[in-house]
């Protein structure tokens, strides 16, 4: 059964969208964070994040989203970036903040829910038995639970009538899952910035943080002195560090530590990965997979020879 609780947002005093000139001691927690989304974030943040928006289309007009909360730095930012956005009324979409508690224990569901509050995020938090049901799996444990999260996220968001849902997905996150596949999957695929749910008809799920580098995250954190939810399941805990000899039991904190090393000797490599899954030449690529089908460079190899011996005699 899911129990909601509706936080609801603090007023907010602005002006169009740059906030008026206020010294900083009389601005409350909210009022600073948006002032630094405004000016001295406005290019790493919010200009990316708009940018995404149009570039992907990820914003339509009669848009019902899904702003998905985890509660740690990413999508809390997403979050004050959809409230940043819809003041400027360029197109027009409705918003709900969802977030789902997985089984948090009190302090970590507390810490959301003060966050909440503090920057002026009004949330609908539901809870499931996710992290219960993960407990017992041996084998891709946070695969699995990030696929139930999911699942439970569309159905939340469904019920509200949404149409879409958005995630806290960054660019950081990209660039590492193309190299994860490739290095540890075999195959060659990046992480969309939108696509449709195959369970769910008519959802999309959308990622507006697409071109946000985390680092800039993590000093728009800092400057702000907040202090956001980290996985709270015992399964990060135990996989999350670096072992001497570069390896980890997590994937992608190995896939973080080898672009760490990258970038030393080529520092547009995490450009270059990015890049790669936009430059893609099919007529030098073995073979690739379509809508479930394979194809393969041989199919018409002795067809293009003909093409071209014939159009050159």
């Amino acid at each position: 059964m899911l129990r909601d609780t509706l936080l609801p947002a603090k007023s907010n005093e602005t002006d169009g969208f740059f906030m008026k000139e206020t010294k900083s001691d009389n601005l409350s927690k909210q009022e600073k964070v948006e002032a630094s989304i405004q000016k001295k974030f406005h290019k790493q943040l919010f200009s990316r994040f708009a940018k995404a928006c149009k570039q992907y289309e990820l914003l339509q007009d009669g848009d019902h989203i899904a702003v998905c909360i985890s509660g740690g730095k990413d999508s809390m930012l997403m979050a004050k970036l959809f409230q940043e956005i819809k003041k400027h009324r360029q197109v027009d979409f409705e918003v709900s903040y969802i977030a789902m508690d997985p089984g948090y224990n009190k302090a970590n569901r507390e810490l959301i829910l003060q966050n909440a509050r503090d920057l002026g995020i009004p949330i609908t938090i539901f809870e499931s038995d996710i992290f219960d049901s993960v407990e017992t799996m041996d084998k891709n444990p946070c695969y699995m639970c990030a696929r139930m999260r999911r699942g439970h996220l569309y159905s939340k968001a469904k019920e509200l009538g949404c149409n879409k849902i958005a995630l806290g997905h960054h660019y950081d996150d990209v660039i590492e899952t193309i190299l994860m596949g490739m290095l540890y999957g075999g195959q060659i695929q990046t992480m969309m910035p939108k696509l449709y749910s195959t369970n769910f008809e008519g959802m999309q799920l959308i990622r507006p943080l697409y071109f946000v580098r985390e680092e800039d995250i993590c000093k728009w954190r800092d400057y702000n002195d907040l202090r956001f939810l980290q996985c709270a399941c015992h399964f990060t805990e135990m996989c999350s560090t670096i072992k001497e000899d570069g390896s980890s039991d997590s994937k992608r904190m190995e896939i973080k530590h080898l672009i760490a090393n990258l970038k030393q000797v080529n520092p547009f490599v995490e450009k270059n990965i990015f890049k790669s899954v936009e430059n893609v030449n099919l007529n030098t690529v073995i073979a690739y997979k379509k809508d479930g089908k394979r194809h393969h460079f041989l199919d018409e190899y002795d067809d293009k020879n003909v093409y071209t011996w014939w159009n050159n005699d």
